[in-house]
């Protein structure tokens, strides 16, 4: 009798690619930079159990400014990691504690196979007819191939020069980040690279390969009223909203609304602005949020942060600290975050915290939690948020910015 055996090319055989990718995180609250770095170090060698990591990311307070000049590649030494990148911040976090108000330093690990890290630092020049330069661009690569993550100087880099043209150059390439925060004038705040510190213009790393980012961006509003379709317009005014005086559609919609709801309305009121012309219908991420700035009272006009065009669906949105939970919380879930759980980096805008929550360590919890306990996370409390919204990269405010790291889907043959 013959056994009958199944042929050996059908055995399955382990690949480089299947090696798993692990990340660690770490928290010091110690006053004095030696011991707090000590201790954050600690915490991340049990987190990565020997592993090497591609990717060691670095956030600190500015009670370490003495010591940044050194801290990248004393970290990166210390971690026998191949790359640095990270800034200083007006607080930290990890897992899910927010170190608001007291000293901090963050780190965060990533071994990252199959995967490249390729890291650079961006200047930005004055151009011919007022057009902004930006030096040292790397290949940010094609959508579905590449990720990036970014931060930069508030008071040197313009944020949103360089989004427009990564959004036209490198349609669909999500990239996440943040503004160094803490800093009350120029020079102040720094940039963290594999070569020391700067002091100006943005620094990140561009990941391809296997492992990539998910973006969640939390603008943390809720609709009011209904939408409307801009019929009148010129840069950043609004000035028609279904062929009516936009002021009219505002203050009729403030009549409509509940006492709660108009008073936030009233109080801190913003406006969404779809992206996508096709939709006729809208759910959370569809809008990118923007502050109602001002009235024109001459044509009944409204101003946003914001350029506007004819023809573009707007909201009107609210914002509170149930809402910013919300939101955070649900699209969190919408991700299938709890279904995958690798590492996440949080960007939590400086103005959110216990100042919008009343309760410390807020959207720590909420991504640690969403995660589940395990996950690595770190970040920062930024001066602006940087992340996309249906496809396109924006500079946001109030938000929470979170990059999940995982396992990039096959490419279909």
């Amino acid at each position: 009798m013959h056994r009958r055996f199944r042929p050996f090319r059908s055995i399955p055989v382990p690949t480089p690619a299947m090696t798993p990718a692990r990340f660690a995180s770490a928290l010091s609250t110690q006053p004095e930079p030696a011991r707090a770095e000590g201790e954050a170090l600690e915490q991340l060698a049990a987190g990565l159990a020997g592993a090497a990591p591609d990717l060691l990311v670095v956030f600190a307070t500015h009670e370490h400014v003495e010591t940044l000049a050194e801290l990248g590649p004393r970290l990166a030494e210390a971690t026998r990691a191949r790359h640095v990148v990270g800034c200083t911040a007006q607080a930290v976090l990890a897992d899910a504690r927010e170190a608001e108000g007291e000293p901090g330093l963050a780190l965060w690990a990533a071994k990252l196979p199959e995967t490249s890290v390729e890291p650079f630092r961006l200047g930005a020049v004055p151009g011919p007819e007022d057009e902004v330069l930006f030096t040292g661009m790397p290949d940010f690569g094609s959508a579905g191939e590449t990720s990036a993550l970014i931060f930069g100087d508030p008071f040197s880099f313009p944020v949103d020069a360089f989004l427009a043209r990564l959004n036209g150059e490198h349609p669909g390439v999500p990239i996440v980040g943040g503004l160094a925060s803490g800093a009350q004038r120029p020079g102040q705040g720094a940039l963290i690279g594999d070569e020391g510190i700067v002091h100006e213009g943005a620094v990140g790393v561009v990941l391809r390969g296997a492992m990539g980012i998910q973006p969640v961006v939390s603008q943390g509003c809720r609709p009011v009223g209904r939408p409307w379709v801009i019929t009148a317009c010129h840069e950043n005014l609004i000035q028609k909203l279904g062929g009516r005086p936009a002021v009219d559609v505002l203050m009729e919609t403030l009549g409509e609304l509940p006492p709660e709801e108009r008073h936030l309305l009233q109080r801190a009121p913003f406006v969404g602005l779809a992206l996508d012309p096709k939709k006729s219908e809208f759910d959370r991420g569809d809008f990118l949020v923007r502050g109602l700035m001002g009235i024109q009272p001459k044509e009944r006009a409204i101003a946003v942060g914001d350029q506007v065009r004819r023809g573009q669906t707007v909201q009107f949105l609210v914002r509170d600290a149930v809402s910013a939970g919300e939101d955070l919380r649900h699209l969190l879930a919408r991700a299938g975050a709890v279904d995958e759980p690798q590492g996440a980096l949080l960007f939590s805008c400086n103005g959110r915290g216990k100042r919008m929550f009343g309760v410390a360590d807020h959207d720590a919890t909420s991504v640690h939690a969403s995660l589940g306990v395990g996950t690595p996370v770190a970040g920062f409390f930024a001066a602006g948020e940087i992340g996309p919204v249906d496809g396109q990269n924006f500079l946001h405010g109030f938000t929470a910015s979170v990059a999940l790291f995982r396992r990039r889907a096959p490419a279909q043959p």
